[in-house]
């Protein structure tokens, strides 16, 4: 079975450590895939290329064989997009906002987006501006899921949500899964990818660094694969300090 998400040798660079370099990855319907890397490891700019935002250096980044920027119309016409960071219309309602996007996929039966509002207790009547950042959060999950994708990108997806909106957003997105949809999950927290996803591709300036169960790393290797092996010394050694103290 072809994968539907199929990344080979992606590079897109902003200078030196910034961006993607020599990406390898794939997801086949009905796996989710954690992309697991702090802040500026290029999680985000992965995403991007996927969405067919921007174009990429080298490499190759497709969906259902298509490439994502020549074909970026009809990819993001069958994927479910939630940025890490949100560019909402602050004038406009919940409801507004989610109608409009409706409309601009052609979305005439709007069952489930009204029913992921009722889920997610979200009340469509304030206009953004008014809306936590948590609400904010669940504007963005009903915009990425209502047209039922078969592929999700989400960048970071539970920020500001709590524990509770957090439990219903897993399940969501395992629904998802059961029906076929291929998802990719970038997250910094090792434990959303544990619970959500099959596989995990650590990602450190840019560079994939492991692919693996991330059930099966300890914390010493989660840090170095993260941050490096200089950062899993130190962190080690002030522990003992902290210790001895």
């Amino acid at each position: 079975m072809e994968p539907v998400i199929s990344v080979e040798g992606l590079t897109k660079s902003y200078g030196p450590a910034r961006g993607v370099f020599d990406l390898s990855f794939s997801v086949h319907g009905g796996e989710a895939l954690g992309f697991l890397g702090a802040n500026g490891a290029g999680k985000t700019v992965t995403m991007r290329l996927l969405m067919g935002f921007v174009r990429a250096h080298a490499g190759t980044a497709r969906i259902f064989g298509l490439d994502c920027f020549d074909e970026r119309p009809t990819i993001q016409r069958r994927v479910g997009y939630l940025p890490g960071e949100l560019a909402l219309p602050s004038d406009m309602t919940a409801r507004a906002f989610l109608h409009m996007q409706a409309s601009l996929r052609g979305l005439h039966d709007l069952k489930t987006m009204h029913a992921l509002i009722d889920y997610f207790e979200l009340n469509p009547s304030v206009r953004i501006r008014e809306l936590s950042k948590g609400n904010k959060q669940k504007v963005g999950i009903v915009n990425a899921f209502m047209h039922a994708p078969d592929v999700l990108l989400l960048d970071e997806p539970t920020s500001g949500l709590d524990l509770l909106m957090q439990r219903r957003f897993a399940d969501l997105v395992q629904e998802s899964r059961s029906k076929g949809a291929a998802v990719l999950l970038s997250s910094h927290a090792l434990g959303e990818v544990e619970r959500l996803c099959d596989q995990a591709l650590f990602v450190r300036q840019g560079r994939q660094t492991r692919f693996c169960d991330p059930a099966a790393l300890d914390a010493d290797a989660i840090v170095e694969n993260l941050y490096g092996p200089e950062a899993a010394r130190l962190a080690w050694n002030d522990f003992k300090t902290r210790r001895a103290s």
